[in-house]
């Protein structure tokens, strides 16, 4: 697989893109080797960039760095719940098939879910300028691939695709909550307010 031309058309063209994915006999590993690992690592290099060498300006404070250790180790944990976090989505994507009138198939809700993370992936290099990390919702594009994705690849009529996205939506929330909560309980990072005594 070209990477750089998949992305783009994956992005560009995604209703064209997902009926050559479904044909596709990717297997979840292969994936995971050659697109999910590179991709996945843009956010958390750019933020261990952005925070430990760019710094985030706070208001009333001024520019912070984060030590660059602390940065590295966040980086590390977020990757790693992220990498995690496509295969739980690709089986709630699997799981919820039948409600909506699609096929079972573990391969192609993984294909969904791994193809559907890439403007949110992209987005991530926005972190390397935490002024800019605002732009990160441009992943949202992801969603819409997802919504085009879904009758092709899990086989779900057209007219359920709406509520069947809704329905995963949802569960990524929980689950981007869940991966949020782990990360924070194991890391803080300096807020307005906040002393940096204790980093």
């Amino acid at each position: 697989m070209n990477l750089v031309g998949r992305i783009k058309d994956i992005v560009l063209k995604p209703k064209l893109e997902w009926h050559i994915i479904a044909r596709e006999p990717s297997t979840i590993a292969e994936l995971y080797k050659t697109y999910i690992v590179i991709l996945a690592a843009l956010g958390p290099v750019a933020s261990v960039i952005g925070l430990s060498i760019i710094g985030a300006n706070m208001p009333g404070v001024g520019t912070i760095k984060i030590p660059i250790t602390t940065a590295i180790a966040s980086a590390i944990l977020q990757y790693g719940l992220t990498l995690a976090a496509v295969y739980v989505l690709a089986l709630i994507i699997n799981a919820l098939a039948p409600t909506f009138s699609g096929e079972k198939n573990i391969n192609q809700a993984f294909k969904l879910a791994a193809y559907s993370y890439t403007p949110g992936w992209l987005a991530g290099i926005f972190m390397m300028i935490p002024a800019l990390g605002f732009l990160g919702i441009f992943g949202l594009y992801g969603l819409y691939m997802l919504y085009l994705g879904l009758p092709v690849l899990m086989k779900s009529p057209g007219e359920k695709s709406a509520g069947y996205t809704v329905a995963i939506i949802i569960a990524a929330i929980v689950l981007f909550a869940v991966i949020a909560m782990i990360s924070r309980s194991i890391f803080t990072f300096p807020r307005p307010g906040m002393t940096m005594s204790g980093m």
